[in-house]
């Protein structure tokens, strides 16, 4: 029987999903930074963006205990990338920088907990892994799937996510 870590089964996923969200922040033409399918959706380049700084996030459920979206003090996402070149080297450099962080932790660690709060107002209070997973992972999924929506609706090809896509050899 083969049995893993936390840590390991939480790089493993992670992985995966990079490597795939890269595939489709490729996707994201320079010229369609500005792109907003509704008046209630985001501009596409803001919403890569997005997907790229929350690995940023991740990271603080690994090396930290809190979040507070209130403190002053709190980092700040940089400024958005205004290209694609851009923002595949902030997702590369971000991608290296959570991995790290993850590979230098461990089960027990990721068994601590985390608290996600604004102010007063507690938000979440979960195991690092499993902040990880949920407001980690599952949030850029949600986010990646809607850029590939966007993919759609400009006619831009969309790569394969669980399988092939309808643009890919053995699609769906």
């Amino acid at each position: 029987m083969h049995t893993s870590s936390i840590q390991q089964n939480i790089l493993e996923e992670l992985d995966r999903e990079l490597a795939v969200t890269r595939k489709v922040l490729e996707r994201v033409p320079d010229d369609k930074f500005d792109y907003q399918p509704h008046p209630k959706s985001m501009k596409m380049g803001t919403l890569a963006s997005h997907i790229v700084n929350l690995l940023r996030f991740k990271q603080l459920f690994i090396e930290t205990s809190q979040r507070d979206f209130l403190d002053p003090n709190a980092p700040k996402p940089p400024p958005s990338p205004t290209s694609t070149a851009e923002l595949l080297a902030r997702f590369d450099q971000f991608s290296a920088d959570l991995r790290q962080a993850l590979r230098t932790s461990d089960d027990e660690k990721l068994t601590e907990g985390f608290q996600l709060r604004r102010g007063e107002q507690l938000l979440m209070d979960r195991p690092k892994g499993a902040a990880l997973r949920i407001m980690g992972l599952n949030h850029s999924i949600h986010h990646r799937g809607q850029l590939t929506v966007y993919l759609r609706l400009l006619d831009i090809a969309v790569p394969g996510i669980y399988g092939g896509s309808a643009d890919e050899p053995g699609g769906f």
